[in-house]
């Protein structure tokens, strides 16, 4: 099976994170689990990772005023002009706050291997939101417009 770890991603997140991230049960159970399902054991690993990591983020905060935001030469080859677009409209919107731009944009540069397209990025965008206190009404926005109930319009 030629999956990779966004895949497995995937997989958690529709099976296990419908409501928050700390659901998942025994991590043993679920790594069992994703290898019965086909998924190799170092994407497996990978997952939990990232997912661990994204745990770890919750406690930045922000306490400066909007800012400007300058992509480095790494960042501009892993999120396309496209998808740094999106990034800026969502932080327009409200949907995005200043500190989960940035962990958004850390969690997709963490997919080392992995090509961001505009589908992964708002589904990266959309496990982050998850995993932040009080963050309904941004994930509520965020879920339809990964679900095109609402049309994104970039201008």
């Amino acid at each position: 099976m030629k999956e990779n770890i966004f895949d497995v991603l995937m997989y958690l997140f529709e099976n296990y994170m419908e409501d928050e991230i700390e659901i998942l049960p025994d991590s043993d159970v679920v790594r069992t689990e994703l290898l019965e399902a086909g998924f190799e054991q170092i994407e497996v690993n990978k997952a939990f990772d990232w997912l661990e990591s994204l745990s770890l983020q919750r406690a930045i905060k922000t306490s400066a005023t909007p800012a400007f935001r300058i992509f480095c030469s790494q960042e501009k080859a892993k999120l396309d002009l496209e998808s740094r677009n999106l990034l800026m409209f969502l932080e327009n919107s409200g949907i995005l706050s200043a500190a989960n731009r940035e962990i958004v944009i850390d969690r997709a540069m963490a997919l080392e291997n992995e090509e961001i397209s505009m589908e992964k990025l708002k589904w990266i965008v959309l496990m982050v939101l998850l995993s932040q206190p009080d963050e309904e009404i941004a994930f509520s926005r965020m879920e339809d417009i990964v679900y095109d109930l609402i049309p994104t319009y970039l201008h």
